[in-house]
Formats: C-alpha cells, sequence, structure tokens
C-alpha cells in the first residue's frame, strides 16, 4: 500500500503564491513520474505539471511559465510552486506517483487532493 499525503493547499489571491507539497510512503520500490494534475468539478482532470527522477518536467500548456515543479528522491518528495496565480487556477490539485513495489509491477498512486482557490 503506497499513501500519497498532499498539503499546501487554501485561499490566495489573484497573482499570489502558493506551494503545494506531497510526500509518499509505503511499501515503495523504485519510483518514476511524480507529478500534479488538477480538477474542477463538472470537468476532466488534467495535467499540471509532471517530473521524472532526473529532473525532465513537463507542463500543462496554461501554467508554463508559472508553476515550477520539483522534487525530493531521497524523501519521495514532489513539490508545486505556483506564481502569479489567476482565478482559473481554482481546482483541487491531486499528486500523482508512478512506483513499483516489492510484490507489484508498476502502479500509479493518486493523493487524495487538496483545494486550491484564488480569489480577484
Amino acid at each position: 500500500q503506497v499513501h500519497l499525503a498532499e498539503s499546501g493547499g487554501g485561499l490566495v489571491q489573484a497573482g499570489g503564491s502558493l506551494r503545494l507539497s506531497c510526500v509518499a510512503s509505503g511499501n515503495i520500490v523504485n519510483t518514476n513520474s511524480m507529478g500534479w494534475y488538477r480538477q474542477v468539478a463538472g470537468k476532466q482532470r488534467e495535467l499540471v505539471a509532471t517530473i521524472l527522477p532526473h529532473g525532465e518536467t513537463t507542463y500543462g500548456d496554461s501554467v508554463k511559465g508559472r508553476f515550477a515543479i520539483s522534487r525530493d528522491n531521497a524523501k519521495n518528495t514532489v513539490y508545486l510552486e505556483m506564481g502569479n496565480l489567476k482565478v482559473e487556477d481554482t481546482a483541487v490539485y491531486y499528486c500523482t506517483l508512478d512506483y513499483v513495489g516489492p510484490w507489484t509491477g508498476w502502479r500509479t498512486a493518486w493523493g487524495q487532493g487538496t483545494q486550491v482557490r484564488v480569489s480577484e
């Protein structure tokens, strides 16, 4: 069993910043991609950013230049620095981790989500 614990969400004014963190724990032998997705009620979940163990990153078009993803492989932790936030960034943000366990093949774990609200 792998658990992802997200933190750092909240309410912020447009133009402000927030930092999300996600710590993975449990039966993890190795990891690959870690990342963030977001979802607004009634809409599809969309990519925010992903990062590979050696640092290669991918960003959704709507956040390029404003958000930065990073990770600490030793701590199985991924971060999302969100800057110049816009009202349309309001969503529930989910952490993801691709991992392999001692008795399993590669799987993807999801966190419970953390709410980010951006006010005008």
